[in-house]
Parts: C-alpha cells; structure tokens; sequence
C-alpha cells in the first residue's frame, strides 16, 4: 500500500519532478504515481481523491502548472494533507502556478512548495516530514539527510578557505 500518492496533470511534468521520485526511493517511502486533470478527467480526479484513504495514502503530491487547479481539486475531495507542486510555465515562469496553488480559499488548505526542479524534491521532504510525526524511522532517515548536507557544506567551505573565494569561483565556473 502506498503511503504517499502523485498526481500530475499532464506526462510533461514527469520529468520535472525527478527529484520527488529520486528522494522517496532514497528514503524507502512507498508511493505511487498517476497522470488525472482536474479539467480533462474530473471525475477519476475526484474518484482518485476520495479513495485515497482506502489505499492507506499518508499524503498526496499534487503536481500541476498554469491554472494548477489539480492541488485544490484533490484538496477539496479528501482530508489527507496535499501538497502543491506548481510547474513553471512559458507564460510567467511559474510564478501564475505558484499563485494558483499558494491562494486557496479558506478552509481547503494547500502546502505549496516552490516552481523549478525544488518543487519535486522539497514536496516529498515534506512528505517524509508529515510521516515522520508518527513513524521513527522516517525521522531518524531525516535527521541524517540533513546531517549529510550540513557535511557537504562544511566540505565546501573547507575548500573555499583553502583556495580563496576567487578561484572557488573559476572552479565553478569551469574556468
């Protein structure tokens, strides 16, 4: 059974939530992963939502861009926590995706996480977080990933001391 449940509006958004994927299967988390459009197929986006619970669904990702109506319709047909993940688009870079997660009305809340490759991989971080309320492996998998990146940025910094903001600089950029 899957403790957390993807849904994405169209095939397109797929690979721009990799980083999703790549981190639930780093942490051992169950999921799974439908195409539903809250406009093109409502009612297997409403039938979806509403029998989440009955698939053991923790949490859901809802991933969408332009109108992104997906995170709110899902929303409004289940009390599982949803996260939105918006899409950036070729209209206004996200930012219209973005705000269509981010303004639900009140009562229907929506998590909403950033456009761009962040969006996938900070939605299934929450995701773990949420589950990590009730299940001490999820937090112990956590306190550790984030162990691993404060070690990464003292690896970082340790080379910038060394080398001088200067050439860390040109080594960034390949030079």
């Amino acid at each position: 059974m899957p403790e957390i449940a993807i849904v994405l509006g169209s095939d397109s958004d797929l690979p721009k939530i990799k980083g999703c994927f790549d981190v639930l299967e780093t942490f051992g988390v169950s999921f799974e992963v439908i195409i539903s459009s809250a406009h093109r197929t409502p009612e297997k986006t409403k039938e979806w939502a509403k029998t989440a619970p009955d698939r053991g669904v923790k949490v859901i990702i809802a991933v969408a861009g332009g109108a992104a109506h997906l995170p709110g319709v899902v929303a409004a047909f289940t009390t599982i926590p949803v996260i939105g993940v918006p899409i950036a688009t070729n209209i206004a870079g996200g930012i219209d995706s973005v705000l269509s997660i981010l303004q639900m009305p009140s009562g229907i809340p929506v998590a909403t996480m950033p456009a761009g490759s962040a969006g996938g991989t900070n939605a299934a971080l929450f995701a773990v977080s949420i589950l990590s309320t009730t299940e001490s492996g999820y937090r112990d998998k956590l306190l550790a990933y984030r162990e691993d990146m404060g070690a990464v940025i003292a690896q970082k910094n340790e080379k910038l001391q060394k080398m001088g903001y200067s050439e860390y600089i040109k080594m960034l950029e390949g030079k």
